[in-house]
């Protein structure tokens, strides 16, 4: 739990839609897409139960300039590794160790398999629990849960909708970029 029990937020315009971003004082802890009023208050009322924290809608935040500016840099092409302070608070266990070594091993413009990830985890056979891993991951983009796809080239689950993995891998140069 973070020293001040404060969770800063703030929602910002991006490519695909809307995008909460809410940081403590470790780090980012929670992205979440299509951030629209009713997906943001759920989201919202998500992290104070499970954060038991006070959550302060704070655009202008020091805290959520860095992740800002990076989302920013991102959806313009400019910026392909993330380097921001992550929370893992909201994940843990089996799940915390593939995002992880998700974020760690699958690079802008890669993808890896389910299975991939399940064996460099020590799990191989594990490919359905990396799944439910990646429909938990709590940091979205930042933890690249979109650059997982099934073996035989179908692009697999994506929490954000597919629409939102196909334009992520898209603007990542993995898929071509959609023609309208």
């Amino acid at each position: 739990m973070n020293s001040n029990g404060v969770v800063e937020w703030a929602v910002v315009e991006s490519d695909i839609g809307p995008l909460l971003l809410a940081a403590t004082d470790s780090g980012l802890v929670s992205v979440v897409f299509h951030a629209r009023p009713a997906v943001r208050d759920r989201a919202l009322a998500q992290l104070r139960s499970r954060l038991g924290a006070e959550l302060v809608e704070s655009p202008g935040s020091a805290r959520l300039a860095e992740p800002i500016r990076q989302f920013a840099a991102y959806f313009a092409g400019t910026l392909r590794d993330f380097s921001l302070d992550l929370d893992w608070s909201l994940t843990s266990g089996f799940n915390r160790q593939v995002l992880r070594e998700l974020s760690a091993g699958v690079p802008y413009g890669a993808v890896a398999g389910y299975g991939d990830l399940a064996e460099r985890v020590g799990q191989p056979g594990a490919a359905q629990a990396v799944g439910a891993a990646m429909g938990s991951n709590p940091l979205p983009v930042v933890v690249p849960c979109h650059r997982v796809v099934e073996r035989d080239g179908g692009l697999g689950g994506f929490g954000g909708g597919l629409e939102t993995k196909r334009r992520l891998l898209a603007l990542e140069g993995v898929l071509p970029q959609p023609l309208f």
